[in-house]
């Protein structure tokens, strides 16, 4: 009990390296895969179809919610999953020299994807019984942060050394080119199984680490699983849910708001290195790293703090139309770029940074109305429907046809068509109904 008392008196010991621990293998499931598979010769709508199915854990996660709260721990749970987590990505890297490493990473992918959703679970759940409410509200801002900086070293630090490998950027006093000699795999090959079994390696880390960290606060383990009554559970969850005032446009602006982010997403580190033969800007994963992996993450998590701010200033309803242009116009510079394509990365850089400043800025107003929308009874469990809801329409399907899209007409048509579809994000904005707790 004197360690869990310790432990619990300081947050900084866990807080940050939890949701680093969160960060890293979604960005290896749902970006560093999709550069991955661009340089082992898939095509766009290949890449997207097979990458969007990755994301269905994160779209069914409130199904199995239920059994992380009434089977063993979360703190459990989430030493476990990170274990797993680490054993999975770095059998990534062995599948990739073989005849089926298609099949075998896609397999070993959707394991992976089905741990970090319960990971999320658990990591989000022991976040809120392990820490006071005041704590909560200090480290939010902490927890955010620590996520954005797993993003930067998996799309960042991460794909800027596949490159740097690819290169041969690493000199013969490392030893790194004998060993990826011995593999005989291609530099491609060979410095996408170095990467994942870094990530592996990193997860089974933080895994031991916190075996020993985290709080021991749940003084309740459980050991059965009763069906039946979480599945009455989840039906009251449910009821409370479609039972919401104004649930028709709800469900339209959970669903669509983020419709033209989620074509964007998949096609966007596609485009921006594909060759200039195939309309793409060439640039090569060390710049891409740098320039998207981590100043688009910086810029998407400054925008998030900046819209955070207004919103808890003005309130959501006056900033909800200001943030809404912010998330959707600056997407004209994929456009702009799709049609002078340039070498320039201080240009890409800073188009790159402008949209990703307006989708943090837009995304705190989308999150904020979740929030506000889930509020009352059930409020936990109303949510993580939400965001199961705003996943599978913002990111999953949209993703999941965008690759066969661009293959048809092209990236310049293709994001012309995306720039058509923030109608679709006005459109559900009129409709929403704002209950706005400053009034």
């Amino acid at each position: 009990m004197n360690n869990a008392k310790l432990s619990t008196s300081k947050p900084y010991a866990w807080v940050p390296s939890l949701y680093l621990g969160e960060a890293l293998p979604f960005s290896a499931v749902m970006l560093i895969s999709v550069i991955m598979f661009k340089e082992l010769g898939l095509s766009d709508g290949q890449i997207t179809v097979y990458t969007g199915w990755l994301g269905l854990p994160w779209v069914i996660k409130p199904i199995w919610s239920p059994i992380i709260d009434n089977l063993k721990t979360k703190r459990w749970w989430i030493v476990s999953m990170q274990f797993l987590m680490g054993i999975a990505l770095a059998l990534v890297a062995f599948t990739l020299p073989t005849d089926f490493w298609l099949q075998g990473s896609l397999a070993v992918f959707m394991l992976i994807a089905f741990a970090s959703a319960t990971h999320d679970i658990s990591a989000d759940g022991f976040y809120i019984i392990g820490l006071p409410d005041k704590e909560q509200e200090l480290y939010v801002g902490v927890r955010n942060t620590f996520y954005r900086i797993g993003m930067v070293i998996g799309q960042g630090g991460l794909v800027l050394l596949a490159g740097y490998i690819q290169k041969g950027d690493y000199t013969p006093e490392t030893g790194v080119h004998r060993w990826l000699d011995l593999l005989g795999s291609g530099a491609i090959v060979s410095s996408w199984m170095v990467v994942f079994l870094i990530l592996g390696i990193l997860m089974f880390l933080l895994g031991l680490y916190h075996a020993f960290i985290l709080p021991k606060v749940e003084t309740v383990v459980h050991d059965r699983f009763n069906f039946m009554e979480q599945l009455r559970e989840f039906g009251r969850t449910l009821k409370v849910f479609i039972t919401k005032p104004h649930l028709i446009s709800a469900l339209c602006f959970i669903l669509l708001f983020r419709l033209p982010e989620g074509l964007l997403t998949k096609i966007v580190p596609l485009f921006l290195t594909r060759s200039t033969a195939e309309g793409g800007l060439s640039m090569s994963d060390v710049d891409f790293g740098l320039i998207y992996g981590t100043l688009g993450v910086i810029g998407l998590l400054l925008g998030g703090i900046v819209g955070g701010w207004a919103v808890s200033k003005w309130g959501l309803k006056k900033c909800l139309w200001p943030l809404v242009l912010c998330i959707t116009l600056p997407d004209i510079v994929y456009v702009y770029l799709s049609y002078f394509p340039t070498d320039n990365l201080w240009l890409i850089g800073s188009c790159v940074c402008i949209e990703q400043i307006g989708y943090g800025l837009g995304f705190a107003a989308y999150t904020l109305y979740l929030v506000t929308f889930s509020r009352g009874e059930r409020s936990t469990a109303v949510f993580s429907i939400c965001t199961a809801g705003q996943y599978l329409g913002g990111v999953m399907l949209p993703g999941m046809v965008s690759g066969l899209i661009s293959e048809n007409i092209g990236y310049q048509n293709f994001f012309w068509l995306v720039m058509a579809f923030c109608l679709v994000t006005f459109a559900v904005t009129a409709c929403v109904k704002i209950v706005d707790h400053k009034e």
